[in-house]
């Protein structure tokens, strides 16, 4: 049970430093604040601390603590005196004790900014990582009561905590006095101490879904006497699949003579196993499954699947029984995978896991897949056992409120016997989190994903995790721009799974198709074209072509340098009396091997129509097919290092081979294969990163098949974007630095905080168009004045001080940039014209007080564009980019990237809308500067990222002509920050 929070006279107790943690071994703890309550906590913590331990504490022999110490280090204003501490099944595993001094150190209050820090870690959980987290906790909260360094007295023999403050990434310094070293760190966050803490954290979460999917004992909790029922199902599927560790049936209503069930030991209880159980599967009624998780808690259980349902999926009440199952199976160090979940699955060799209720365990292969659904999840081990895929791993995690698809991400980025993750995800609960990992691990190996409640704008019954309410076509932009491949369908995403997992990456877009039909390959070239690649003509086979012809065409096209992929294309063959034969169809997968086996790595497909035996014969493996490569992960060549301290997460995606194969990849060709002009040329390449060595394993030569060319073409275009995304990735972009010269961030700073000082409002203000000028003006956007004309005479006043030709247009929010309705005049050239238009404007739409007209200088002629960007606190920040009018606003034709924008993000923003040919020059059009349009977007994104308080900005239209361009209108909303749950210490989400 947690102690009462003691209220402090200086500060309440502040529960938001509540947090769940994972350890380095994949265990969970949790840390909070010391209370007054903690004592007899603190007296049995310390009587377990080995003498050694202490002295390095104390700096001498300090065998137990008075009562003074007790009352010392359990009460705390948690302002400048703070005490946390780690706990697992309620009790001490280690402290975290910080002082606030003065220059002298000497006690002090604010505003002195040092604080003295001081660790004290059980002797039996040293190693797990306890006092780098805590660190990260106490350093966390000193920043947010204004400490900005922690000193450090510590003993030249206590090397583990030297090096924990040597490891954490911030700005220290060292010097030796009377005998101990003196250690102070500045707490400001730094590019290093954050990749060391998401290092830290990608080690541990992987750590503990592993725990969760290679135990080495199971119990199934709940297996019922009777055959039937979810219990003995899990329990009877485990056993089928060959599972190498040792299983137990656990049922407290087992008759006490009872001593096996289905030839394993049956007990009433986990404390009547005499050795420690890995992981449990819950299948009992929910309002039994707290009890047995205490059961589990207490005899050292690692990790629980809950397959029971009757939580957050039945509504209010069900989700605050799912919020007490997290926060009791958390309390004793244990994750979770469900409730309501359909199980996991492990095929490796050495521990043929099975915890499920698919009756069938899969094949061994080198495909994850992470569900959120079970009947997708069966959906999709089905579709993937009938195309011959093998998985290497599965969980579906029910109503995931503990285990998620990001945790899933962390294992597979260092899985070695993964080379594709799949994931269907219903509701993302750390969008930004998701977007980091998903980046990281795609720069590896490939991620797949659909994503499921796409349009309902509220999460699936049991996702109890915060309403995203970013749009899908969002949501989208923001996966590709992190290499994630988003499909549209399960059936999409077997189709791009196997091919990932059994063919190399392709080095371009150009298709060589060929078969035995000619209407086939017609249907497959027009598929290619649609798709978005340069397929050449069909080679047409002929229906007489013999398996051997298949062989000799695959083996051309494969040495054909001006190929990048193939899709061969078969139909059964029509006999000497005019039937159709469906053909040895193993006889035509021989072939077809061979030739795979003897050419240049290239992709392959097949599409076949009613060919007996095809589709399995290509899945079989080849032993004689090229060697593949292994993606560079944590377990080979990791981007964080072996120890704590990491390189920069710049250099996490710049991991990981080129290409599958090891050739060297032709950049020039696939820039080259980009459409010409009218349409827009590609954004910069990248150069190439060195590929790894090959593996030592050969490759598995599946060659995937499909039942229509569509499907095909459709999974190998998604190859070839994911592989030119993959060689951009391999060196990131940049800010150029020319902006740092004409930004005035301090400026900006100031305006900002007297605006907001000015209307002090959660929900922020509005700004007016001049103060919007005025701050965008100190990132170098310059927006074109208006002047306000409530009559005739105040527009003519207002266009002698702008100058003719000016523009005269309304600012009334139901007509505002709807030239369409009336409420825009343009190229007004003197004063008789200007009153006709403002005559004519008042007389259409109504008075001046309604229309609000104004009046602007004309801009010369150009394209219009709207550029937006805006705060989402769940995404971040996300500039967005298209076409003013029908385009963005009726056909949804934008495009989206992720703040910071680098100079490639921002070429292939303008790129990437469908409408981009107008901006390069469509229909013999002259071209517009495309390249002060890049710049307009590095200059917002920069803006929004320095100060988090723009929460949403619209330029609109900006007119890009052939040379330069014109803001014509801005809005600029200021709000208080969204806090962000990405840059803090590590923690487990709480829903």
């Amino acid at each position: 049970m947690e102690p009462k929070p003691e209220q402090s006279p200086h500060h309440a107790y502040p529960d938001h430093w509540e947090a769940d943690v994972v350890l380095r071994d994949g265990g969970t703890a949790r840390i909070r604040p010391i209370t007054t309550d903690d004592a007899e906590r603190l007296v049995s913590f310390y009587e377990q601390v080995s003498d050694e331990s202490k002295y390095y504490r104390f700096f001498a022999p300090y065998p137990r603590l008075s009562d003074r110490d007790v009352h010392r280090f359990t009460h705390h204003d948690y302002v400048d005196r703070v005490g946390l501490a780690v706990t697992i099944g309620g009790e001490f595993i280690g402290t975290v004790r910080y002082d606030r001094i003065d220059d002298r150190g000497r006690p002090a209050s604010a505003p002195a900014d040092e604080a003295e820090v001081a660790f004290l870690v059980q002797d039996a959980h040293q190693g797990r990582g306890v006092a780098s987290a805590l660190l990260e906790h106490i350093a966390a909260v000193a920043r947010e009561r204004g400490i900005r360094r922690f000193a450090a007295e510590v003993l030249p023999a206590n090397n583990k905590m030297i090096k924990v403050f040597r490891d954490a990434g911030y700005t220290q310094r060292r010097s030796f006095e009377d005998g101990s070293v003196h250690l102070t760190l500045d707490l400001e966050p730094t590019e290093e101490s954050l990749a060391v803490q998401r290092g830290r954290e990608q080690r541990a979460e992987a750590r503990s879904v592993q725990r969760l999917l290679a135990p080495g004992s199971v119990a199934v909790i709940g297996a019922g006497r009777t055959p039937g029922g979810v219990g003995r199902t899990v329990l009877r599927n485990l056993l089928a699949a060959g599972y190498t560790g040792r299983a137990y049936a656990v049922n407290r209503a087992f008759d006490e003579g009872l001593a096996t069930l289905d030839g394993v030991p049956a007990h009433r209880s986990l404390g009547e196993i005499d050795e420690q159980v890995d992981l449990a599967v819950i299948a009992v009624p929910a309002h039994q499954v707290p009890e047995a998780v205490a059961d589990c808690g207490e005899h050292g259980v690692q990790g629980l699947v809950v397959v029971s349902a009757g939580y957050a999926e039945r509504g209010a009440d069900g989700r605050e029984l799912q919020r007490e199952l997290v926060r009791q199976a958390r309390s004793y160090g244990m994750r979770i995978i469900g409730p309501n979940a359909f199980g996991i699955i492990n095929t490796a060799e050495n521990v043929r896991l099975n915890a499920s209720l698919a009756p069938e365990s899969p094949a061994r292969g080198r495909i994850g897949l992470f569900t959120q659904s079970g009947a997708i999840g069966i959906a999709l081990l089905s579709g993937l056992h009938r195309r011959g895929a093998g998985l290497s791993s599965f969980i579906s995690a029910g109503n995931r409120a503990d285990v998620s698809g990001n945790d899933f991400l962390q294992y597979s980025f260092e899985d070695p016997d993964t080379d594709v993750a799949l994931l269907y995800l219903e509701s993302l609960g750390n969008p930004r989190k998701f977007t980091r990992l998903a980046r990281r691990t795609a720069a590896v190996k490939p991620v797949v994903v659909v994503k499921g409640a796409r349009h309902s704008g509220t999460n699936p019954p049991g996702h109890a995790v915060p309403v995203s309410r970013i749009p899908d076509a969002t949501v989208s932009a923001l996966m590709r721009q992190a290499g994630v491949i988003r499909v549209d369908t399960v059936t999409e995403m077997v189709d791009a799974g196997i091919l990932l997992a059994g063919q190399p990456l392709p080095s371009g877009p150009r298709v060589a198709i060929l078969g035995n039909s000619e209407s086939l390959g017609l249907l497959t070239y027009d598929a290619c074209l649609a798709e978005g690649l340069r397929p050449r003509p069909p080679i047409d086979l002929t229906t007489a072509a013999s398996p051997q012809d298949f062989r000799d065409a695959l083996a051309e096209a494969l040495a054909d340098a001006t190929c990048d992929a193939v899709i061969v294309t078969a139909i059964p063959w029509v006999g000497e009396d005019g039937e159709a034969e469906t053909g040895d169809g193993q006889v035509l997968a021989a072939a077809l091997h061979t030739a795979v086996a003897g050419g240049s790595a290239k992709p392959v497909a097949v599409v076949h129509v009613e060919i007996g035996g095809l589709a399995e014969a290509l899945a079989a493996a080849s032993s004689t097919a090229a060697p593949r490569q292994r993606p560079t992960t944590a377990r080979t060549a990791p981007p964080e290092a072996s120890t704590d301290r990491t390189a920069s997460t710049d250099r996490e995606g710049a991991t990981g081979r080129t290409t599958d194969t090891g050739r060297t990849t032709d950049t020039d060709r696939t820039t080259a294969s980009a459409p010409a002009a009218p349409h827009p040329p590609a954004a910069p390449a990248a150069p190439e990163a060195t590929p790894p060595a090959p593996e030592d394993r050969p490759r598995p030569g599946r060659i995937p098949a499909y039942p229509a060319a569509e499907r095909a073409v459709r999974a190998l275009a998604e190859a070839v974007k994911y592989a030119q995304w993959r060689r951009q990735a391999a060196v990131p972009g940049k800010v150029p630095e020319l902006l740092d010269e004409t930004i005035d961030e301090a400026g900006a700073a100031a305006l900002i905080e007297a605006h907001l000082a000015a209307a002090p409002d959660p929900r922020g203000r509005q700004l007016g168009h001049d103060e919007a000028r005025e701050l965008l003006g100190r990132y170098g956007i310059d927006v074109r004045p208006t002047l306000p004309a409530p009559d005739p005479d105040a527009a003519v006043a207002a266009a002698a001080r702008l100058g003719y030709p000016v523009a005269l247009k309304t600012t009334a929010p139901h007509l505002r940039h709807r030239a369409d309705l009336g409420g825009v005049r343009l190229d007004l050239t003197d004063e008789d014209a200007l009153r006709r238009a403002y005559g004519d404007l008042t007389d259409l739409l109504g008075k001046p007080a309604e229309l609000l007209p104004v009046v602007q200088a004309m801009a010369p002629r150009g394209v219009d564009t709207v550029v937006r960007a805006s705060i989402d606190a769940a995404a971040g920040a996300v500039v967005s980019f298209g076409l003013a009018g029908a385009p963005s606003e009726l056909l949804g034709d934008t495009a989206h990237r992720l703040v910071p924008v680098t100079d490639r993000d921002a070429a292939e923003l303008i790129r990437s809308i469908r409408a981009a040919p107008v901006l390069f020059g469509w229909r013999g059009a002259a071209p517009v500067d495309t390249a002060a349009l890049e710049e307009l977007l590095l200059r917002l994104s920069r803006l929004v990222d320095d100060h988090p308080e723009v929460v949403s900005v619209a330029l609109e239209p900006v007119v890009v002509a052939p040379q330069g361009l014109t803001a014509l209108g801005a809005a600029v909303r200021l709000a208080p920050p969204p806090a962000r749950n990405d840059l803090g210490p590590r923690r487990l989400p709480s829903y």
